[in-house]
C-alpha cells in the first residue's frame, strides 16, 4: 500500500530540499510525495523541483499564500492513497520510516492513526530533548518496548487530554478517517489536537509504534512561542479544554471530562513560560497566563 507523503511547504528552502532528499532515500520506495508551495517568495524553489526527474514527486504552488490550516486541508484533499502523512517542510523522515509505517498498517488495518518512533532535533539537526519532549517521551508517551500499543475510545481521549504527546508531522491517517473531519480556523495552535480528538471522539484507533524512523526539528522560535508571548496561546488552550470537558461528559467518559477540566500539564507548561512571558509578552499575555494558570 502506497502512502502519500503530503508536505505544505512555507519556509527555508534548503531545509525543504533536505526533507524532500530524506523521502528519496526511504529504503521502501512505496510513496507518492505532493508538494505544496504556499507562494513562497523564491522562483528558485519551483526551478528545484523542476530539475527533479523523480515520479513520484509532485510540486504544486498556490496562487496566493493562504497559510497552515487550508494547505492542511489541500494536502487531506490532494491526497489519493489509502493513508497519508502531512509532513513537516523541515522535518526528516530516517530511511526506514516507509518500511515500518507500512508494515504497522498491515498489522492493523483498521487503526486511523500511526505513532512512530521520534528523534528531536534543534535548528542546526543536532539531537535535542528539552523539557516538552522529555514529558512527551518518558512520561505521557505508551512504552511499546513489548510492541505496538492500540489505544481507543475514552483511554485513548484522556490520553490526549492530559497532554498531547503526539508528533503531527510523523503522523500517517488512514485517509478516510481524517477526511471525516475538519481543521478548526479558530484554533491555529491547537488544530493538530483538536481533530486528533475528533476522531478519538468518532471511535477511531491509535497505533503506537517503537520503531524511531522521524526526526522532528524543534525551533526555538515558532508560532506557538509568539502565541504564548501574546496570549492567545492560553486563551484558545482554556477555551478548547473546556469544550472538551462537555463533549466528554456527553459521551459519558468521565475520566476525559476531568482531565480537561484539571489540565494539569498544560497549567505546568504555563508556569516554565512565566519568565519569557513577564519579560517579554505584553498585558494581554500576562493576563492570559495567569488566567490559564489559576482559573
Amino acid at each position: 500500500m502506497t502512502i502519500d507523503i503530503m508536505l505544505p511547504f512555507w519556509g527555508e528552502p534548503e531545509l525543504l530540499y533536505r526533507t524532500v532528499e530524506s523521502v528519496r532515500a526511504q529504503s521502501d520506495g512505496d510513496w507518492r510525495l505532493t508538494v505544496i508551495d504556499d507562494a513562497y517568495p523564491d522562483p528558485g524553489v519551483a526551478e528545484h523541483f523542476g530539475r527533479l526527474d523523480d515520479p513520484r514527486i509532485r510540486y504544486v504552488r498556490n496562487d496566493e499564500n493562504v497559510g497552515i490550516i487550508e494547505n492542511f486541508r489541500a494536502s487531506v484533499r490532494l491526497a489519493t492513497a489509502d493513508h497519508l502523512m502531512v509532513l513537516g517542510s523541515d522535518d526528516l523522515l530516517l530511511p526506514g520510516y516507509v518500511a515500518s509505517l507500512r508494515a504497522a498498517i498491515a498489522r492493523h488495518p483498521e487503526a486511523a492513526v500511526f505513532q512512530p518512533g521520534v528523534r528531536v532535533i534543534d535548528e542546526h539537526g543536532a539531537p535535542s530533548l528539552p523539557l516538552v519532549d522529555r514529558v512527551k517521551q518518558r512520561l505521557l508517551r505508551p512504552d511499546t518496548r513489548s510492541g505496538d500499543v492500540e489505544m481507543q475510545g475514552e483511554r485513548l481521549a484522556t490520553s490526549l487530554t492530559r497532554g498531547n504527546w503526539l508528533y503531527w508531522p510523523s503522523l500517517v491517517f488512514r485517509a478516510d478517517a481524517i477526511r471525516a473531519h475538519d481543521f478548526r480556523d479558530d484554533l491555529p495552535i491547537v488544530l493538530d489536537l483538536a481533530i486528533l480528538l475528533d476522531i478519538a471522539f468518532a471511535g477511531g484507533s491509535l497505533v503506537v509504534i517503537d520503531d524511531e524512523v522521524f526526526a522532528y526539528r524543534r525551533h526555538t522560535e515558532s508560532a506557538s512561542q509568539k502565541a504564548i508571548l501574546d496570549g492567545t496561546r492560553f486563551t484558545d488552550d482554556r477555551r478548547f479544554f473546556l469544550e472538551t470537558a462537555r463533549r466528554a461528559e456527553a459521551h459519558g467518559w468521565r475520566a476525559t471530562a476531568r482531565a480537561a477540566r484539571a489540565r494539569v500539564l498544560a497549567r505546568l507548561h504555563a508556569l516554565t513560560t512565566v519568565p519569557a512571558v513577564v519579560r517579554h509578552g505584553d498585558a494581554d499575555g500576562r493576563r492570559a497566563l495567569w488566567a490559564h494558570i489559576l482559573r
